[in-house]
């Protein structure tokens, strides 16, 4: 049945349900990126974002154990293949890096939520998130390598896809998708309102996805701009999104807000990589408290109206919540 909009897909497992609910604010609602590499016996620290570090399959266990143990138990996955070529089909290879790391995840780790990153930036030889025509990214061609990644990845074990490359008519293209394989109850997080935001910077050396030329301006969101974004997010959920993000999350909790007033499905928030780096490296020089820091963070994020908090400080952020230090 063509049905692109299903909201029991959101009622599909008890740490969906919990990580939904429209008021709280605990571990559940938390997901950590995680960053896999291929090779073996590997944790690499990423030098922009010290403590948080790329680890190869037999070794990604480790941090895994470490968040569930924390009570962190979603976790979206990043992948950083060995081999890159035009058409980005390290993502949508059966035997791609995320596709052999949810498999290994689903199997040892059954109780954790696996999210799925769906782009190609990581994979393609030049660094943008789609097919090139030229010198410019062709979107509707793109459409249909991101529908077949969102398959692939929902074969290999994903609980939930994580489309973020901002293309136009994605989230169409890939429910359609996933509906035709039989994955009708697997939901999708849109990177909806994603804006081409210099706060990235870190993830670029973390994820090894810097475009070889130009940026990515075309397609993603220009951050002047406040109706664009609620634009952005009707049109996601239109198309069947299950969740709507808004990308980064620290300087943007007016559009948190405002997508949470205009929607009626949960929304998320992504605190990126330059927020935890900024973090960081000012509590290292003692600038700032940094627990204090990442929690008035957090709890902004959830003020402003998210029902999902992605974090790198996700560990933090849960042993806080536990001890009640917020909550």
């Amino acid at each position: 049945m063509d049905m692109p909009v299903r909201p029991r897909r959101l009622r599909s497992s008890p740490a969906l349900r919990k990580m939904v609910r429209e008021t709280r604010m605990d571990a559940s609602s938390l997901v950590y990126p995680l960053f896999v590499v291929e090779g073996e016996n590997k944790k690499e620290e990423i030098s922009s974002m010290p403590g948080q570090y790329r680890f190869s399959i037999d070794r990604m266990g480790e941090k895994l154990e470490e968040l569930a143990k924390a009570g962190v138990n979603a976790v979206l996955f990043f992948g950083i293949p060995a081999h890159k070529d035009a058409a980005g089909s390290g993502a949508y290879a059966p035997d791609g890096i995320v596709q052999r790391a949810l498999r290994v995840a689903k199997r040892e780790f059954p109780h954790l939520y696996l999210i799925a990153d769906l782009c190609m930036c990581e994979y393609t030889s030049h660094g943008h998130c789609g097919i090139l025509q030229g010198q410019e990214v062709d979107n509707d061609q793109t459409l249909e390598y991101l529908a077949r990644i969102a398959v692939s990845q929902a074969q290999a074990g994903a609980d939930m896809i994580a489309p973020s490359d901002m293309m136009d008519g994605r989230i169409r293209a890939i429910r359609s998708s996933l509906d035709g394989h039989g994955f009708s109850n697997t939901p999708v997080m849109a990177y909806a309102a994603k804006f081409a935001s210099a706060f990235y910077g870190p993830f670029r050396e973390a994820a090894d996805s810097a475009p070889a030329f130009g940026d990515r301006k075309t397609y993603q969101m220009d951050y002047h701009n406040r109706r664009e974004a609620l634009k952005e997010i009707a049109l996601d959920v239109e198309e069947g999104a299950d969740i709507v993000m808004v990308k980064p999350a620290m300087a943007y909790g007016d559009l948190i807000r405002e997508a949470k007033e205009l929607v009626r499905i949960p929304v998320a928030a992504y605190s990126v990589s330059g927020e935890y780096a900024m973090v960081k490296a000012a509590a290292a020089a003692g600038y700032l408290d940094e627990e204090k820091t990442i929690c008035e963070m957090a709890v902004c994020a959830y003020r402003s109206g998210a029902d999902v908090y992605i974090s790198y400080f996700a560990k933090e952020l849960a042993y806080f919540m536990k001890e009640g230090i917020i909550g």
